[in-house]
């Protein structure tokens, strides 16, 4: 058993009789984005996870809001990953006079380096133009929530830890962390608080992948727990095309090419490129790719896709094995610089564009999608969620025009989408995991998700004998 202790006095007793556990669901309650829960014992204060809102402006302005804690009473953090909507509001923890211990795995760790730092600079940028017109208009400037070298510094509290070990935390804490199957090195998270000589067990499932997923091994089943928080992503539907993701993705390929078009994949820089990738050198070495170049416009999934070759140790055996060096092959091109990026727009032979961010939000997938939408040569083809409200919503629901960079693009490009690159567990991979329990958890709470989608998983899971309770943002509970 591996035992890292948090001191005696960073422990912050929260009042001077014992008390129950309680969890506030800080964010990612009827929401899909913005993953973080507040736990508070009697001797310790802590976080599961505290990510970022992502999707409409109405919803990103929350990330903007004080945090329903003072960071500087947190004792530690449990991080489930490394995507934004989980991690992506540690630099302001941090800013905000957090410094205790960052839990996670060291792949974890090493993609949140490129991640927040990304994140920050993208904050920077966005914050300098602003204030641009704020000046412009006689008004005061903004800063970002966090800046590049708070990014940085927050690093130094992160502690690397390993699948399926033990840790003491704290005399009354221990946490181990399952895989989860949804990037590399995601966990599912077992938590054991002891109050007055009694053990409550709490499983955080974090994002759930699907099985048989390429490069990443299969989630771990866990089989017993008190308490359930679970995701609900994909809790109203199947992803029905996850047996053929290669012959859509050599069909679109094909459909593409013919037309001497574009085909423009938005996609997010952890994981999900680096299965595109994947797929695209099988493709290649089995003759069925044309003749093309794959262009890798993202600096980020550049640098995410160095982690991934760093952390082999996780790969499943068909990665390891049948197809080595996967992510190294003579059709793809990567193209770091802004110059290079956007020479793409006058490129004239037909290609395939892997830019970020997934749901079109920001990044240089929107300014391909700005000179490319209304070209009926070209396809854009999702190969991930799109959250209510983004961009990617819009043209996903085959919108005639879309309103993007303050101007109304005419969507003519064929749109398309194979749902079964998805990172997520569907409704069907969801309840399998919850039949794995050995017997019901008193209450099951369903996280992470829209409110169809909930409601829907909740109707499956109270059938074969769950509790459940579907959370709103800021509510409190006693566990």
């Amino acid at each position: 058993m591996i035992s890292w202790k948090v001191k005696k006095e960073n422990l912050v007793p929260l009042s001077s009789h014992l008390i129950r556990m309680k969890l506030t669901f800080c964010w990612a309650a009827k929401i899909v984005t913005g993953s973080c829960y507040l736990i508070e014992t009697d001797t310790s204060k802590f976080l599961i996870d505290c990510g970022m809102f992502q999707g409409p402006k109405e919803v990103m302005r929350l990330n903007y809001e004080p945090f329903l804690f003072d960071p500087k009473e947190i004792d530690f953090v449990l991080l489930t990953h490394g995507h934004i909507d989980h991690c992506g509001l540690i630099p302001k923890l941090y800013k905000q006079g957090f410094s205790g211990k960052i839990y996670t795995t060291a792949a974890t760790l090493d993609v949140c380096q490129i991640i927040l730092e990304d994140s920050a600079m993208i904050q920077e940028r966005n914050i300098e133009e602003e204030n641009r017109r704020r000046k412009q208009n006689h008004q005061e400037p903004r800063v970002p929530m966090y800046s590049v070298d708070d990014a940085k510094a927050c690093m130094k509290l992160f502690q690397a830890i390993e699948y399926r070990k033990i840790i003491n935390i704290t005399d009354t804490i221990e946490a181990r962390f399952q895989d989860a199957g949804h990037i590399l090195w995601s966990a599912s998270i077992e938590l054991f608080v002891t109050e007055w000589t009694k053990k409550t067990k709490l499983v955080f499932s974090g994002d759930i992948g699907q099985r048989d997923t390429p490069i990443v091994q299969d989630p771990t089943l866990i089989t017993e727990t008190d308490y359930l928080f679970i995701e609900s992503t994909y809790g109203d539907r199947k992803h029905e095309d996850t047996a053929g993701k290669k012959e859509l993705l050599i069909k679109y390929i094909d459909a593409t090419y013919k037309k001497w078009g574009k085909l423009l994949i938005p996609s997010f820089s952890v994981e999900r490129t680096q299965e595109l990738l994947y797929f695209f050198n099988i493709i290649i070495k089995e003759g069925n790719f044309p003749a093309e170049k794959i262009f890798l416009d993202s600096p980020l999934s550049i640098k995410a896709t160095e982690v991934f070759k760093k952390h082999t140790e996780v790969f499943d055996e068909e990665a390891l094995h049948k197809y080595p060096n996967a992510f190294d092959f003579s059709q793809l091109k990567c193209t770091q610089s802004i110059e290079d990026s956007q020479k793409l727009n006058t490129y004239t032979d037909p290609c395939i564009i892997i830019a970020g961010n997934g749901m079109c939000t920001a990044g240089r997938i929107t300014h391909h999608l700005k000179h490319g939408l209304w070209n009926k040569k070209n396809m854009v083809l999702f190969v991930g969620y799109q959250a209510d409200g983004t961009l990617g919503r819009h043209i996903i629901n085959k919108e005639k025009k879309v309103r993007m960079m303050g101007e109304t693009i005419s969507v003519n490009a064929e749109i398309e989408k194979i749902n079964g690159f998805s990172g997520h567990a569907d409704s069907d991979q969801l309840l399998r995991r919850a039949k794995g329990f050995a017997k019901a958890p008193r209450k099951t709470f369903i996280i992470h998700g829209e409110w169809n989608a909930q409601t829907t998983f909740k109707t499956k899971l109270e059938e074969i004998g769950f509790t459940c309770e579907i959370p709103s943002l800021k509510n409190q509970v006693e566990l």
